[in-house]
C-alpha cells in the first residue's frame, strides 16, 4: 500500500474542491479577536460566522465567497468543544488539529454536499464504500425540531439502509457554542475492521469506528436566550480532521502513526537519553502505556503551543493565554516522565513541529526562533516551580517521619 503524506492528503482534498469551483481561502489565526464568544477557533466555520448570520460589512471581502475549501487550524481546549483531558489516553483525540472543510454560502445545499463528500471519499481517496456509515438527525421534541428525513433519503442513493443511522441532538445537531449558527448535521463514520456490520458501534467511542467527516446544514441561530431563529440563508459547513483521514488512508490504527507525529516522537527519543524505548503506541493497561501516553501528550500539546504562539497567543495568566500556559505546563509535566530531568528540552521540538506544518502554515517557519525563546522561558520557570514544590513536599514528609508521635488534632468549640 502506498503511503500518503500529510502534505499530499491536504492538497488532494483542496484540489478536489478547487476543480469543482471552490475557492481556496486561507486558515484564520487560531484566535479571532473580534469574536468574544469564542476562546479558540474550534471549527473551520468560525471565520465565516458573519456570512451565516448575514452581518457582513459592505466592503467585506467575504461577500464574494460562494464556494470555499481550506484547512483550518483548530484548538479544542475549552468551552463547548474541549478535548484536552482525552489527549494521550487514546490515539485519536488532539488539542490542536487541522480541519479540512468545504463550504457553500447560499449556493448548493444537502443534495450537492452529500454528493461531493461521497465522490471525494470513494473516488478521490479510494475509500471502500462498504466501510462507511452515516448518521442523520432524528429530531428533538423538546426543541420542536423535526427529523431530517431529507438527508436520510439522499443517503439511500449511496448506502444501504442498515448503514444509515438516526442520531440525537447531541450527535446530529451541530452548534458552534452556547450562541451562534447551528443546524442538523450528517456524520460520516469509517469502520477500520470491515467485513461486518458495525452500525451498532457508531458514536460509541469505539477506536475502530471513527467519525471522520461532519456535514452541517446551517439553517438556524442559537440566540442568547436559548431560542432558535432562522438564518437569512441556507449554508453548508463541513469539517474533517486531517489527522484521522490520514490514518485511514495509510491503514494505521492511530492518528499518531503518521508523518504529523512520527518525526516528533523520534526527536523526543533523541533528546531523552534515558528513555528505554521508542514510541510504541501503547494505551490502557498495555505494556509501556504510561510512557507512550506521555509521548502523545508532549507531541500533541507542543503542536498546540507552537501554533498558538505563532498566531500571537502568548502564555499568560488570563483568557486564551492562560489556556496555552496550562497546555504547555501539562506538556512539561508529562515530559519529565520521559526525561527524568529538570533540564528544559521541550523548546527543542519547535523546529521539528514548524518543519512538519510549515508547508501549510508558512508563518510557523518565520516565527520559530521567537517561539523557541518563549517556550524555553516558560519551561524553565515551570520546572523551577515544580522543583520548589517538590522540596516543600519532601520537607513536610521528613518532618512527619521524624515525629515520635503523630500530631494531635483538636476541635475548638464554636458555641
Amino acid at each position: 500500500m502506498n503511503v500518503i503524506s500529510s502534505k499530499e492528503c491536504r492538497e488532494k482534498f483542496i484540489n478536489f474542491f478547487a476543480a469543482r469551483e471552490h475557492m481556496f481561502y486561507p486558515s484564520s489565526p487560531i484566535s479571532i479577536e473580534s469574536d468574544k464568544t469564542l476562546l479558540f477557533v474550534n471549527a473551520g466555520m468560525c471565520q465565516f460566522k458573519d456570512i451565516f448570520l448575514g452581518k457582513l460589512a459592505l466592503g467585506s471581502e467575504l461577500r464574494k465567497l460562494k464556494r470555499v475549501a481550506n484547512s483550518q487550524k483548530c484548538i479544542r481546549a475549552g468551552g463547548k468543544h474541549n478535548d484536552l483531558e482525552d489527549v494521550g489516553k487514546d490515539v485519536y483525540h488532539h488539542t490542536f488539529f487541522e480541519m479540512l472543510g468545504n463550504w457553500s454560502f447560499r449556493d448548493y445545499f444537502k443534495e450537492k454536499a452529500i454528493c461531493l463528500a461521497w465522490e471525494c471519499f470513494t473516488q478521490e481517496f479510494g475509500i471502500k464504500p462498504e466501510r462507511l456509515y452515516v448518521t442523520y438527525f432524528e429530531g428533538d421534541e423538546k426543541q420542536n425540531l423535526k427529523p431530517d428525513l431529507e438527508t436520510k433519503q439522499i443517503w439511500l442513493k449511496y448506502l444501504p439502509e442498515d448503514h444509515i443511522i438516526p442520531g440525537s441532538a447531541a450527535d446530529n445537531f451541530w452548534e458552534m457554542g452556547d450562541v451562534g449558527p447551528c443546524g442538523p448535521c450528517t456524520e460520516i463514520h469509517y469502520d477500520r475492521i470491515g467485513d461486518r456490520n458495525a452500525a451498532n458501534l457508531v458514536n460509541k467511542d469505539d477506536p475502530n469506528v471513527l467519525e471522520i467527516w461532519n456535514l452541517v446544514f446551517m439553517q438556524m441561530n442559537r440566540e442568547a436566550n436559548g431560542q432558535l431563529t432562522e438564518l437569512p440563508g441556507r449554508c453548508v459547513d463541513t469539517g474533517m480532521g486531517l489527522e484521522r483521514l490520514l490514518s485511514i488512508l495509510n491503514n494505521v490504527t492511530s492518528n499518531y502513526d503518521t508523518d504529523l507525529f512520527i518525526p516528533i516522537f523520534e526527536k523526543i527519543f533523541s533528546l531523552c537519553s534515558n528513555l528505554a524505548h521508542k514510541y510504541s503506541g501503547a494505551i490502557g493497561d498495555e505494556k509501556n502505556a504510561e510512557i507512550d501516553i506521555a509521548y502523545r501528550i508532549v507531541a500533541d500539546h507542543m503542536r498546540a503551543v507552537v501554533v498558538a504562539i505563532s498566531d500571537g497567543v502568548l502564555p499568560s495568566n488570563e483568557g486564551r493565554g492562560y489556556v496555552i500556559r496550562r497546555i504547555l505546563r501539562r506538556a512539561v509535566y508529562a515530559g519529565q516522565k520521559l526525561s527524568n530531568s529538570n533540564v528544559p528540552w521541550l523548546y527543542e521540538l519547535v523546529d521539528t513541529i514548524s518543519d512538519i506544518l510549515g508547508c501549510a502554515f508558512p508563518n510557523l517557519i518565520k516565527t520559530k526562533d521567537n517561539i523557541c525563546k518563549i517556550v524555553l522561558e516558560e519551561e524553565t520557570q515551570f520546572i523551577k516551580t515544580l522543583s520548589i514544590g517538590l522540596k516543600l513536599f519532601n520537607n513536610s514528609v521528613d518532618k512527619l517521619n521524624n515525629c515520635k508521635s503523630p500530631p494531635v488534632m483538636t476541635l475548638s468549640s464554636t458555641t
